[in-house]
């Protein structure tokens, strides 16, 4: 195999988090006495750290009212918005193949890493991976990469697959080949412009990956 490891994005590449996201995210605008949003203004920022999305949404740059809206998200999300989610159609019959055929396999996503656990074990899908790797406030896509390189989780000839820009930049970053998946909320202009390496239209085509 020309990749020793496959990195995986979570949200918008293995599964569809709109419905806990925005619900989450308007408990979040609820209690602090802001306005709630429209389910397609909050969908168009899925991807990136939520803080980063907050001060977008709300134009807040204030770092305690940011701490505070992120705090009350994750409070709704690790209740019942983990839940809320659904997989894309032909992931886990891909993701159980890929295994069956031995291919070593990650998780980096920006959400926390026991949210991304629990979505997985929700699914049935955490035996895929060797590791769940997440973020938090702070701490972009790129430095999570970086950090799998130094601990030597990762080497070089891993390629990272997300649905976002962030998940490409991050993985060239690194030195990393990166492959864009279609089927999340990423358009195919947003991934071409980070010239993947790869981009998929259908979870099946990852299966391409294995055989080189």
């Amino acid at each position: 195999m020309k990749h020793d490891h496959l990195v995986f994005d979570l949200d918008g590449t293995i599964s569809d988090p709109r419905e806990g996201i925005v619900k989450s995210f308007n408990y979040a605008l609820s209690h602090h006495d802001l306005p709630e949003l429209p389910e397609a203004t909050i969908a168009a920022h899925i991807g990136p750290p939520l803080d980063k999305t907050f001060i977008t949404l709300t134009q807040n740059h204030d770092k305690s009212v940011i701490a505070s809206l992120v705090a009350k998200y994750r409070e709704r999300y690790a209740d019942i918005g983990y839940s809320e989610n659904t997989l894309y159609d032909g992931v886990k019959e891909t993701l159980t193949a890929l295994r069956n055929q031995g291919v070593r396999m990650g998780i980096c996503t920006s959400k926390r890493a026991d949210f991304a656990r629990k979505i997985l074990t929700l699914f049935e899908l955490d035996n895929c991976f060797e590791f769940i790797n997440g973020g938090d406030i702070g701490i972009e896509k790129w430095q999570q990469l970086e950090g799998l390189r130094q601990r030597y989780t990762i080497t070089q000839h891993a390629v990272m697959i997300g649905d976002r820009a962030v998940d490409l930049s991050a993985a060239h970053h690194n030195g990393l080949q990166s492959a864009g998946v279609l089927w999340g909320y990423g358009s195919r202009k947003e991934l071409e412009i980070e010239h993947p390496e790869y981009l998929f239209e259908k979870p099946e085509q990852l299966l391409q990956l294995s055989q080189q």
